[in-house]
């Protein structure tokens, strides 16, 4: 078959899935609607085996479209999350609100930062602004990530409440109209990370990568077992397992990673019920799908009245668990859960040929359990998403290997059956070895031909096979043969009096009236349960929704049912039965048209000449075949060339016969078609030889014909080879291809081994990580010798740790280069990665490296192709002097600790010097001033404790509120400024009013002095030193009920000093925060960051003759002491 037709059968055979999976699931969908309903509204007296075999038994047109409407809906359109976040949908255009979770107000802080009990204001509601929600960053991040294509690449996203500045990761995805955020807390002990530092995630999920990539081919169970360990160790679920998707959509657990104390499901079976058809469509859209909480409250979606529709959520992390799905979950102890998608490609064919239609479709789901709430923050979900899309390439592999396997059994086995039917009658394709059974996968086959019958393995008795073969022939007379998993649903009316041994059936006819059979045991025969000791008929609560009652379940469903046909195997019998059909006649009656060598008591078939007979089947059988098959006779001249010989090669059959077949080859092949001839003459039949043929006329333009033949030899009643049969498979577009690859590759070997200076540094490695070249600038570069390199681990081996190959500097670096290769091996965009090795001379190169996959004639991923930028000198030296600013900062951080430690020593001494004064009796005055110099060196003690300024600058970090007197805190401020004021004779003025010093505030009033002390002192510092000068400090509170029991105090605070006032580059550096700021400016800029995080704001103000700090902040009044 020539490639062009190869491909059309895999499209062919993937559309035909496609359209078995359609109809799968247009019958299922009713059936999953209905139970969802009988669970609704029966609760807990819902029994899930009965109700399964009731609704799978019923047909679907008694489910209401209406009902499935509702349900589908109700699935994709759902208003409900879990409560472990929140939810904001948005206008894609303008950031306004559409639909908002209920719990959003609260957990995003929306009340007064101060008071968390004052009623909600109207921050949120619908057509507001949600970047409004959000400090200035994190605003900007969402503005940003609205812009970009592929808005899950960004996720995700951090962002911080304008109020608390309490961190949450923004995870978007777009829907119909617009944008969903999910908002999920960020952990205070977990450090918050950002799509930019997605290397952290993939770090995380390095080890388990490596390990999977490491196992033998060959070995899907393998795979799957030390998946899950791997993902156990990673998650911390008491349970974890691999379940997958069989062809007729139940599922089955492979692999299983459990607590000790937890009940086994390795090996159990569920009806493709459990996971409804609308939920596996949610998995192919979210791949990671996290229950924290089943028993947990879920929230509300308020969405606006004026949307079309309701929103879809199906993307968003927070979805809620279905009612049935929760009580599943219940029901087996598990609490919590993360469940993640295993995709494969939908077919493996050719890429030209099946572009259009090629897909992915889901293979099976890693499940995991935990009998307690289980929350995994996002970036840990994000490195097991990583982690099973590795999976999900590994698993890929291996099914297109077994596909491969399988397909090359079948290919030897039809192969041989072949060469059976043309020396033998068709008995003995059940009499011989291989037979028929070795084809397909089945527990029994039987041949019905001119009434009678040949058996193997478990099958129907005779009369029970004509029984089958008539009731296809009065049902099934339009088609050439029927295949089915339920001789029962198909409609055979004796089905129940075969019982379970035989359930499934694939039947051809060969002839008018004759059959050739395979059978199919029950389904549960194949069975292998791993788990403990199960009873189907056990009584363990079969009304619950459980694992073991969905096995139960399943093993009903599938009691007179058989596994399924899958393509390939009807392929391979679809193919036997046009390779029957064309050796057999209808009419029986004329025995003199049998296939030679057929035994016959008459004695005037004997007299037939034996030449004669076989040239004549031979011409019939090859004339039906879509392969070129020809024969040759002893002389070496054709006497048999079939249509798609005639086709390849422009040559008729009426001007092949007769030819000699090596005037019919090109000269190279002579040698070869003769040395066939000659063994196959002797009874040695020769494989997979490659020939070419010549083309004639209308081909003749077209070059030679490449074909891998097969020699078959053709033998009379006494056994003598009186003929060769060739049976051939047209390979010539795939050996064009194929050479067109390789010049290609030769040409590309020879300019990147070419030792020229515009040649960069190259390497090149396969999938399996081995060096396939190493050129010459890479020699040059690195020091070490192309044979050195070639056919070595990349990693390991050429670039190590230890002390051979190009060292690097450590694991972190060979961790990068391999999340890097993983990423592009499974199809992801080429990278660049700054990289670093030592050479065999000790010196470090530094270099960025550009990595491109390598495929072969077929589109597939054969390597990667790695390209070394090495920077010019110049550059080098500019990366140096970064290095050494690098280490400088460091150096410099290490002191400013050092600073801070010993600061904290006398401060120490400070403290207990204050609790000794403080037991001893002092007057009112005395502790007035004690009670000053505390709050000093608590505020000395809060600055020296500020290691990390960045929260700071990012404004998100926290305020600790206590109840504190506003008139100690003032009076803390002017003392702080006392030495100053004095040293530079610059008066400070005290406008305060007298309720100030009564009024007892909520807020945190160690960060309140430190900036009133710093503006306060940069006004001393920047005010002309003399007796006239001045500075005015002024205080202006105004208070505000809220509510009858709530008082809120609004402060101005006014710092006023003479012109020119502070230079104008601090006031930038205050509000623009550059990494060149001076001493003062950071000062600055530090007290404004605190002022906006107190949610107050700063502003400076220049006159003509004075200028002034205004500083507005907001506390709620705690309690005000009555001096009357």
């Amino acid at each position: 078959m020539s490639a062009k037709s190869t491909n059309r059968s895999n499209c062919s055979r993937s559309s035909s899935a496609r359209s078995k999976q359609n109809a799968r699931v247009v019958a299922q969908t009713p059936i999953d609607a209905k139970l969802h309903v009988d669970f609704e509204e029966s609760k807990r007296l819902f029994d899930y085996s009965t109700s399964i075999d009731f609704n799978i038994s019923s047909s679907t047109s008694n489910v209401p479209s209406s009902t499935v409407s509702a349900y589908l809906a109700k699935t994709q359109r759902g208003s409900l999350i879990q409560p472990f976040g929140c939810l904001i949908a948005v206008d894609e255009q303008n950031f306004t609100v559409l639909a908002y979770s209920k719990n959003a107000p609260e957990m995003l802080d929306l009340a007064p930062h101060a008071v968390p009990s004052i009623e909600q204001q109207e921050a949120l509601t619908f057509g507001s602004d949600v970047r409004a929600l959000f400090r200035s960053p994190g605003s900007t991040a969402l503005q940003k990530a609205a812009n970009f294509g592929e808005v899950n690449f960004l996720n995700p996203i951090l962002v911080h409440c304008k109020t608390s500045g309490k961190p949450f990761y923004a995870i978007l995805h777009r829907i119909d109209a617009g944008l969903v955020i999910d908002l999920e807390p960020v952990n205070p002990a977990d450090v918050p990370v950002t799509a930019a530092g997605a290397l952290k995630f993939y770090k995380l999920a390095a080890k388990a990568i490596s390990r999977l990539q490491s196992l033998p081919s060959g070995n899907m169970s393998l795979l799957c077992d030390v998946l899950v360990k791997e993902v156990s160790g990673l998650t911390g679920y008491d349970r974890v397992m691999v379940y997958k998707f069989h062809e007729d959509e139940h599922g089955e657990v492979v692999a299983e990673s459990r607590g000790p104390d937890l009940e086994p499901y390795l090996g159990l079976h569920y009806p493709a019920t459990d996971i409804p058809q609308a939920s596996r469509f949610l998995f192919m859209k979210n791949k990671v799908r996290m229950i924290c909480d089943c028993f947990a409250q879920p929230v509300k979606v308020i969405q606006d009245e004026g949307l079309a529709q309701s929103l879809s959520f199906c993307g968003s992390t927070l979805r809620s668990p279905h009612g049935c799905h929760a009580q599943y979950m219940a029901n087996m102890g598990s609490i919590a859960s993360l469940v993640m998608s295993v995709t494969i490609s939908e077919d493996d064919g050719d890429e030209m040929e099946c572009e259009q239609e090629k897909g992915r479709k889901l293979w099976g789901l890693v499940v995991c359990h935990h009998s307690s709430p289980r929350f995994v923050p996002f970036p840990l979900r994000y490195a097991c998403e990583f982690l099973i899309q590795v999976f999900g390439v590994q698993i890929s592999k291996e099914v297109e290997l077994a596909a491969q396997m399988r397909e090359k059994h079948i290919l030897q086995t039809q192969t041989v059956l072949c060469d059976m039917l043309l020396r033998d009658s068709p008995v003995g394709i059940v009499t011989q070895s291989p037979n028929v059974m070795d084809l397909v996968k089945c527990d029994g086959a039987a041949l019905y031909y001119r009434d009678k019958f040949w058996t193997l393995g478990i099958t129907p008795t005779e009369a029970q096979i004509r029984d089958i073969a008539e009731w296809l022939l009065e049902y099934h007379s339009g088609s050439t043969g029927l295949s089915t998993d339920s001789l029962m649903e198909a409609g055979y009316r004796g089905a129940s009096v075969l019982g379970e041994a035989v359930c499934g059936m694939a039947a051809v006819r060969i002839t008018a009236k004759d059959f050739l059979f395979w059978f199919r045991s029950h389904t549960a025969k194949e069975i292998k349960w791993g788990g403990a000791k199960h009873d189907p008929d056990d009584k363990d609560e079969g009304r619950k929704m459980h694992p073991r009652s969905s096995f139960k379940a399943f093993l009903e469903v599938v009691k007179w049912r058989s596994l399924p046909w899958v393509d390939v195997e009807m392929d391979a019998i679809h193919s036997l039965e046009l390779i029957l059909r064309g050796s057999l006649q209808d009419e029986v009656v004329d025995e003199s048209k049998m296939i030679v060598n057929v035994p016959s008591v008459d004695d005037r078939i004997q007299r037939v000449d034996e030449l004669q007979v076989v040239t004549n089947e031979m011409v019939r059988l090859i004339d039906t075949a879509a392969v070129p098959i020809f024969a040759v006779d002893p002389s070496g001249n054709i006497n048999g060339w079939n249509s798609k010989a005639a086709e390849v090669t422009g040559l008729t059959v009426e001007q092949a016969i007769g030819m000699p077949f090596a005037d019919l080859v090109e000269d190279d092949s002579i040698d070869i078609v003769k040395n066939m001839l000659s063994l196959a003459l002797e009874g040695i039949e020769e494989r997979s030889i490659e020939i070419k043929l010549r083309t004639f006329a209308c081909q003749e333009n077209n070059g030679p014909i490449i074909l891998v033949v097969n020699a078959c030899c053709s033998r009379d009643l006494k056994e003598n080879v009186v003929g060769v049969c060739f049976v051939g498979q047209d390979l010539t577009g795939e050996k064009m291809v194929r050479d067109k690859y390789s010049r290609i590759q030769g040409d590309y070997a020879g300019i990147v081994r070419r030792p020229s200076a515009l040649i960069p540094p190259i390497f090149m490695i396969d999938n399996l990580g081995r060096c396939l070249e190493w050129n010459e600038a890479m020699q040059k570069l690195s020091g070490m010798k192309r044979e050195e390199a070639i056919d070595k681990m990349l990693l390991g081996e050429v670039f190590t740790v230890d002390n051979f190959g190009c060292r690097v500097k450590d694991h972190d670096t060979l961790t990068k280069l391999r999340i890097l290769f993983n990423g592009i091996t499974a199809g992801e965009d080429a990278d660049k990665l700054v990289f670093g090795f030592f050479d065999r001379q000790g010196k470090f190169v530094e270099a960025l490296l550009s990595a491109n996959r390598t495929t072969d004639a077929e589109g597939r991923i054969t390597g990667i192709l790695c390209f070394l930028h090495v920077a010019s000198p110049e550059l080098q030296y500019a990366l140096q002097v970064q290095r050494m600013s690098e280490d400088a900062a460091i150096s410099s951080l290490n002191k400013l600790a050092y600073i801070h430690q010993e600061l904290r020593k006398p401060l120490k001494g400070i403290v207990l010097m204050q609790d000794l004064m403080g037991a001893s009796d002092l007057s009112r005055e005395q502790k007035q001033l004690l009670r000053t110099s505390v709050m000093c060196q608590e505020q000395i003690s809060k600055i020296v404790d500020d290691t990390d300024i960045g929260s700071i600058e990012e404004c998100y970090m926290e305020l600790n509120s206590t109840e504190f007197n506003l008139g100690e805190v003032l009076e803390a401020v002017l003392k702080q400024v006392m030495i100053v004021s004095q040293e530079r004779q610059v008066q400070v003025i005290q406008d305060l009013p007298a309720e100030v010093s009564s009024m007892y505030l909520y807020g945190d009033y160690l960060r309140l002095q430190q900036v009133l002390s710093d503006f306060l002192t940069n006004a001393l510092l920047f005010t002309p030193a003399s007796e006239e000068s001045s500075v005015a400090f002024r205080v202006i509170p105004r208070k505000e009920h809220i509510g009858t029991k709530i008082h809120i105090v609004y402060l101005e605070f006014r710092i006023t000093h003479p012109a020119p006032g502070i230079p104008e580059d601090l006031i930038q550096e205050m509000f623009h925060h550059s990494q060149g700021v001076s001493r003062e400016g950071l000062g600055l800029s530090i007290s404004q960051k605190l002022v906006k995080i107190m949610n107050g704001t700063v502003q400076y103000l220049r006159e003509a003759e004075r200028s002034s700090f205004i500083i507005l902040v907001e506390f709620p009044l705690a309690r005000h002491l009555d001096h009357h």
